[in-house]
């Protein structure tokens, strides 16, 4: 298994293939857009220049940490990156088939339930299998976070303190602390998460 810094590269899934195409053509029509070289946004975002060519060209899945960090970077929710159609915002229900999500390289399956970009909120169910989490290193970005585990028990590594938090549980802290959440079970985990972006 090759690996570049902060991403494992794995055989992508057949379902999952689109998507991550998908992130690949919108990262590079936003990175584009800004004018921005492989280059100039690797080290606006302290992941390589190979990496970040490997996920635009749709051969990578990044963790969800490095989905965040790159959407930063552009100026865009990780939720531009991820859907391809505008959402209607004010839709009272958001159906399951209407919901985008993403499989990283740890195999955390992201599905974003809400994008208000008007409320500058994002709600998203992450689903963490044994031995997986948001990313191989703690990162850090702009925004406020909520964790709620709904079911099973997730580590917390946030700065230089570890949270165990099973079923019930909630964790609520600033994003520019260094964190990263894994699963060290033997069941797979289910959270709530809701991000505030920063300013």
């Amino acid at each position: 298994m090759a690996r570049t810094k902060d991403v494992e590269i794995e055989p992508i899934e057949e379902t999952s293939n689109a998507v991550v195409a998908a992130i690949g053509n919108r990262l590079r029509k936003f990175r584009k857009a800004r004018e921005m070289t492989l280059q100039q946004l690797a080290e606006a975002t302290d992941l390589s220049p190979s990496m970040l060519s490997l996920v635009e060209r749709g051969r990578a899945a990044p963790s969800i940490q490095s989905l965040i960090v790159i959407a930063n970077a552009l100026n865009v929710t990780m939720s531009d990156l991820l859907v391809t159609e505008q959402s209607d915002e004010e839709r009272i229900v958001v159906r399951t088939s209407d919901q985008p999500f993403v499989k990283t390289a740890q195999n955390v399956i992201r599905r974003v339930l809400r994008e208000d970009r008007s409320r500058r909120m994002s709600i998203a169910v992450n689903e963490y299998e044994p031995n997986t989490g948001s990313s191989l290193k703690r990162g850090a970005h702009a925004g406020f976070e909520y964790g709620f585990v709904l079911e099973g028990n997730l580590t917390v590594e946030l700065e230089n303190v570890t949270y165990q938090l099973k079923a019930g549980d909630l964790i609520a802290f600033e994003s520019k602390r260094p964190h990263r959440f894994w699963n060290y079970g033997t069941k797979r985990v289910h959270t709530l998460w809701i991000n505030l972006k920063g300013e």
